[in-house]
Parts: structure tokens; sequence; C-alpha cells
């Protein structure tokens, strides 16, 4: 029964997820990765349905004052721009990847990269939640108003989908979007430019109404009221800016050469954008439209935009819009999805989070990630009831300290390379320009929605900052107490170095006598020992092996899991790199016992998965060694707690489950932390 009961789930993942992949084939990175389009598709799309709110908010928010929007539009456009020069130069000295992250953690301390993974990954959570909530939106804008009811279980069931998409792959939760992407372009450009170019002729009359109506606002307001109103609308329309760091994060999953498809990526990007969010404002402005109850505003202007048309070219022309803007904002998650586990897999790697966030699934996926982001993208969704209003409030704020540092870091970066680089003056400049923009706007938007519910993602960030700095300070005391043993490696060192020499030391016990002539029994009693790594933790086990059964093993078998993860699957080249660590630590222990006049033999495996990959290896070395035990060893706290229980997976225990299933024994061996 338990069988069927696996072979189901296995089925049943497969239809869902899809096949294991096999890293090992040169392919199967240039498969998953992206070309720049795609990229621009998977990545970009977080910006370019930010057009479907942030103009919106930005425009709404000027009230009765509605001409100043030009001056938004502006400045909007330009910061886009801006902001997108300063990236690309974060790609060009970042090649790797990791964004804000890394900048901040390379360029200005670790605690400070730290904050800013943080307050990008709280980013990412609001963008997969405010793509699915404007997307339900745009949706029922043009359903009957008596289906609104459904509309936070269609959101939920939307999340949902995302979710499983994402979790079959990258290229795969990409390119489905492609031609809704290509729709959403063609229909909006379309919008901007009919919208242009049908009011050429009133061109020079709205110019004159709009200086004369800002010399009203002006007297009305005065100088310092009139900008507080301007700098507000721009600020309410920070969305916009989100989604641009996306692609300095997502280096990793893009095609070879990186760093010219990262930029070509960002240009696409920053056109596109700087476009849309001016375009989008100044259609709002030419149709002196305003927000309708239960329409958004890009609805009206289609509506508006299209009345002189045939009644079934305008209802066709403003559905199909309708439904990209809807679907653009779905595929907008996916800068979330994408993004976000790869800055959780990166806090993982410095162990400011669990190091369970680094592993990929067998479909290369950061499948952990992607669950954690989706569940907490799940729980804003229902805690804000799908308000797009709420959400605009709580996002934004943070991806702009994300920005600040980023940019502070790189300031720094080219200062120290005044020799280096001829042209650092300018390129500090873009830097610069950007610091100033994004930290007036960290300030701004604070400012403006503290009150109104801003204080909830602050709160959130640091909160999370705090767990970050809770799970470091583990990881340190952890590995303080775990020092103890590095001392092994060098006396084991030594001591082979002295067995090869003759003179063997007291630090192992003779090896027993062989009745075979080569010194190799494969029936004898063997004792394989699964290990991560030639490191105190794996010679204490081994040691422990020898004193608990002297010399009863006269084979030994060390077994060692390379692990492919975020971190180091990046192109075949890492994988070849990995494989040639994992067997270089084996080699030590293989000598080490040789030394000593034992039989020794190394097996390693690459997997994504440590219990998976030395449960596969189990049959065949029990297989060759009838007489084999399974050896690991398990840190033991003298407390056991649910940090220690939720930051140590306690693989040994997975693994003893599934070899006892196998009909292989299997002993743990307690290695103690004081």
């Amino acid at each position: 029964m338990p069988k069927t009961h696996d072979v189901l789930l296995k089925r049943i993942r497969h239809f869902w997820i899809g096949g294991a992949l096999d890293p090992s084939k040169p392919g199967t990175f240039h498969q998953l990765s992206l070309i720049a389009f795609f990229a621009w598709v998977g990545l970009g799309s977080d910006g370019l349905s930010s057009s479907a709110y942030g103009p919106e908010e930005a425009y709404v928010s000027l009230g009765a004052h509605a001409h100043l929007a030009i001056f938004v539009a502006i400045a909007s456009a330009f910061t886009v721009l801006v902001i997108s020069a300063s990236y690309m130069q974060i790609i060009e000295a970042f090649p790797a990847g990791g964004g804000g992250y890394l900048v901040a953690s390379k360029l200005l301390s670790p605690f400070l990269g730290m904050v800013s993974g943080c307050a990008l990954l709280i980013d990412y959570i609001l963008t997969i939640t405010i793509s699915v909530a404007s997307a339900a939106d745009a949706v029922f804008s043009f359903l009957p108003p008596g289906w609104l009811h459904y509309k936070a279980d269609f959101a939920y069931l939307c999340l949902a989908g995302l979710i499983v998409l994402n979790l079959r792959g990258v290229k795969e939760s990409v390119l489905p979007l492609v031609p809704v992407f290509l729709v959403f372009i063609f229909t909006h450009a379309f919008a901007i430019l009919y919208a242009a170019f049908t009011h050429v002729p009133d061109f020079g009359r709205i110019v004159s109404e709009t200086l004369s109506d800002a010399r009203d606002t002006h007297r009305e307001l005065g100088t310092l009221g009139m900008v507080f109103l301007v700098m507000r609308a721009y600020g309410m329309g920070a969305g916009t800016y989100t989604g641009i760091e996306a692609v300095s994060n997502g280096l990793p999953i893009l095609r070879e050469p990186r760093v010219r498809t990262g930029k070509r990526t960002m240009v696409y990007m920053a056109t596109s954008l700087a476009f849309a969010v001016f375009g989008l404002i100044l259609a709002y402005l030419l149709y002196h439209l305003h927000r309708e109850p239960g329409r958004t505003l890009n609805a009206s202007l289609f509506w508006t935009m299209t009345s002189s048309w045939s009644g079934p070219a305008s209802r066709g022309f403003t559905t199909i819009a309708l439904a990209s803007e809807a679907l653009i904002l779905f595929a907008a998650s996916q800068a979330g999805f994408l993004g976000g586990p790869r800055v959780l897999s990166n806090l993982a790697a410095d162990q400011w989070l669990p190091t369970r966030f680094i592993n990929l699934s067998d479909r290369l996926v950061t499948q952990n990630g992607v669950l954690i982001l989706g569940a907490a993208a799940l729980g804003t969704l229902i805690f804000t009831r799908g308000s797009v209003q709420y959400l605009v409030v709580l996002y934004s704020i943070t991806v702009f300290i994300t920005f600040v540092l980023s940019q502070l870091g790189m300031i720094r970066y080219w200062m120290e390379r005044k020799r280096k680089a001829p042209s650092w003056r300018l390129r500090a400049s873009i830097n610069g320009t950007g610091f100033v923009l994004s930290a007036f706007i960290l300030t701004l938007m604070t400012f403006l929605k503290f009150d109104q519910g801003g204080w909830i993602t602050l709160v959130a960030a640091g909160a999370l900052i705090c767990l970050c700095l809770l799970i470091k300070r583990h990881y340190r005391k952890v590995q303080k107490m775990l020092r103890r043993l590095d001392s092994l490696v060098k006396a084991a060192r030594a001591a082979r170095v002295q067995a090869e020499k003759g003179d063997v030391p007291p630090l192992l016990p003779p090896a027993p006598k062989s009745s075979e002539p080569m010194g190799y029994d494969p029936k004898a009693k063997t004792a394989v020992l699964v290990v991560r790594g030639f490191n105190g933790l794996g010679l204490h086990s081994l040691f422990a092996i020898l004193r608990l059964f002297g010399n009863m093993f006269r084979n030994f078998v060390f077994v060692e899991v390379g692990v492919l993860d975020a971190g180091n699957y990046k192109g075949v080249d890492e994988v070849d790199r990995l494989q040639s660590d994992v067997d270089k630590d084996l080699l030590d222990y293989v000598g080490f016992m040789r030394s000593h006049g034992y039989h020794a033999e190394a097996v390693s495996v690459l997997s994504y998965d440590p219990v998976d990959g030395a449960a596969s290896v189990a049959p065949r070395i029990q297989q060759r060694f009838p007489q084999a035990i399974f050896f690991m060893g398990q840190l033991v706290f003298p407390e056991e707690t649910l940090l220690t229980r939720f930051l140590h997976n306690n693989l040994v225990f997975s693994l003893q489950r599934k070899l006892y299933h196998m009909g292989l024994p299997f002993i743990i061996l307690p290695v103690r932390v004081e």
C-alpha cells in the first residue's frame, strides 16, 4: 500500500510539475536560461504591469489639479531611465548576479546587505500580491457587477496556478506569457499613440491651458503647496519603478554572455516602461479622465478613446486590451517568483536564513523559495482583501531601501576605482543621481504613506531583519562550538604523512589482517560513512566508528553528495567544479585510511537533494559489499529547541528512514555540540 501511495503521488507530481532534469547535460542550462526577449517578458512585466495602477495613482492624487500631471509624467520617465542606467552599471560590476543584496554586502557591509535583501523580499511578496489583485480588478472591470463577489476567489485560484507554473521551471513559467505580453505591448502602445496623434491639433490649446491652470494653482496653493502636490503625486506613482532591479538579481538565469543579455534586457525594460508611464499619464490628461466606481482608469481610457468607433470594434479592442492587461498583471508576479527565491537563496547562502532555501528541486527550481513567497503573498492577499488601493499604500516603500543602499554602494565602488576607470566621474554621477532620487522618494513615501498603513510594511521588514539576526547568531554559535573539531583535520593530515613514512601514529587502531592476497575482501565487514566535506564533523564520525567497533571493519567506503543548489548551478562549468571539490574531499578520506592499512573507496554523486543522492547509491554499495553498514554523524544540541529543529534539517533521520525502507542497516553517530 505505501508503495502504491508513493507511485500515485509521483505521477500526480509529474503531471503538474514535470519530470526531473539532468543538470550534467551541457544543454540543460542552455535550455533553461533566458534570452533578452524572454527575460524582458519574465522580468520586465513587473514594471510594465505597473501601468495598470502606478500612473493612475499618480494622476488621481492630483485631484482637481490634473493639469500638473505632465510634470509628474516627465519626472517619472526620467526616474525610470536614471535607475535603469544605474542598474546597468551594477550588472557590469557584478556579472554573477545578486543585485542590491550583493552590492550592499560587498561594498558597504554584510549587515546592510541583509537589510537590503529583507527589504527586497517584502517588495517581491507585495509585487506578487498587488499584481494578482490588480489583475482581478482588470478582469472584473468588464464583467457584470453581479460577479464582483467572485473576485477574491478568482485571485486565490490564479495565485495557486502561478505557484504551480513556477514549480515547473523558469522558462516554462515565461513561455505561456509571450503572446499575452505582445498583445499588451501592441494595444497599449497603440492607445498612447492614438491619443497623442488624435490630439495633435489641440496641442497648442492644451499647452496654453496647462500653463494657465498651473499659474492659477500657484496663486491658490503657493510655490511650496504646488511643489508638494506634484511631489505627492510623484511619490504615489512610485510603484512604477519597482521591478527595475529584477534583472540584476536574475542574472544567473540569463543566457550567456550574461552581462550583454542583462544590459539588453534593461534597455528593453527601461524604454518600454518610460514610454508607458509618460504616455498613459499624458493620455489621461488629454481625455480629461477621472476615476469611475468599479472601473480602472485604463478601462476608462480605452472606452473613451474608442467611443467614436463602431460598437463591435470598440468593444473588441477594449476587451482585448483589458484582458491583456489582466494577464500581464499575472505575468508581473513572475518578477516576484523569479527574483524573490533568488534573494532568499543569497541570504540562505550567507546563513541569514535557513540553508534549505538555497536547495533546488529536480526541476532546477528553488522550490522552497517559490512556496514560501507564494504562501506569504496569499496571506497578504487575504489580509488586504485584494484591495489595490490599500496595497499601493503598502507597496514600493521597501524597494527604495534597496535602491538607496545599492546606489550608495556603487558610488563607493567608483570612488575606489578612480585610477582604474577613466570614466569613473560619469559613472559615479549616474549612481549619485540614482541615489538622490531613490533617497528622496523613500523619504517622501515614508512620510506620505506611514499613517495610511505604510508602517505595516516597515514593521514587516523590521521583523524579518530581526529574524535574520537571530538565525545568523545561531549559526555563528554552532560554528564556534564546532571549531574544537577543526583540530582533527590537521591531526589527520599530519597522521597520514607520518603513516606514509612508515611511522604509524596511535591515532587509529591497527588494520585487521585480510585473507585476501591484495588486502581487499569485499565480503568483509564494511563501514560506509556518508560525509559532507573533509572536516571535523566527518573525521569525528570516522573516529567514533573505530572507537566503538575497534578493528571490526576492514573496508571503508566514503560517500559524499555534491548538492546542486541555487548558489552553484549556473552552468556546466560550475557543475564540473562542484564535482571536482567533492572528489578532492573524498580523496583525503581515502588516502588517510589507506595510509593506515585499510581498504578505502569513494563514491560521489551530484544531486538536488542530499538524502535522495545518498539513497540512490546505497543499493549499489550494498551489492558490492554485502556486509556493509551505513553511518552518518548528527549534531546533538544540549537543548532541543524549535530554532535548532527549524535551522538544522536533520537530513540524517530522513536518510535513515529511506535506508531502513530499503532494508539496509544504518547507524547514527551523535556529535555533541556543547
